[in-house]
């Protein structure tokens, strides 16, 4: 009797490729969390206005959150994509790259008040 491969052994390049994509988003999400607890600790003892401390707060929270939401979307992604291959049907990820780029620019954002009140006010 002949064995035939499994849709997972079919494509071992693609799966191992989407779990590489998977691994550099939680990278990503890592360095988003480490940026606002950055943030966060410039201001936790010193002498900084109010409005640093809050910014400083809000940076970090941010972070904090939007380092979870790319941990949540890249695993639902990484599942998505994981279908997709042993169906053989890929489609780009236009949503998810979409959202970080938002969320990114949110973080940037916030990041920009926060050293503005710290170097100017």
């Amino acid at each position: 009797m002949k064995d035939y491969p499994s849709a997972e052994n079919r494509y071992v390049q693609q799966h191992l490729a989407n779990e590489r994509t998977f691994l550099a988003w939680i990278r990503t999400s890592i360095s988003i969390i480490g940026i606002g607890f950055l943030a966060a600790g410039l201001v936790f003892n010193s002498t900084y206005s109010e409005t640093a401390r809050f910014f400083s707060i809000i940076t970090g929270i941010g972070a904090l959150v939007i380092g979870s939401a790319v941990i949540v979307a890249a695993a639902l992604e990484y599942r998505i994509k994981r279908k997709q291959i042993n169906r053989n049907e890929f489609r780009s990820s236009y949503i998810i790259v979409s959202l970080i780029v938002i969320l990114m620019l949110l973080v940037f954002g916030l990041l920009f008040f926060l050293m503005y009140f710290l170097l100017f006010a």
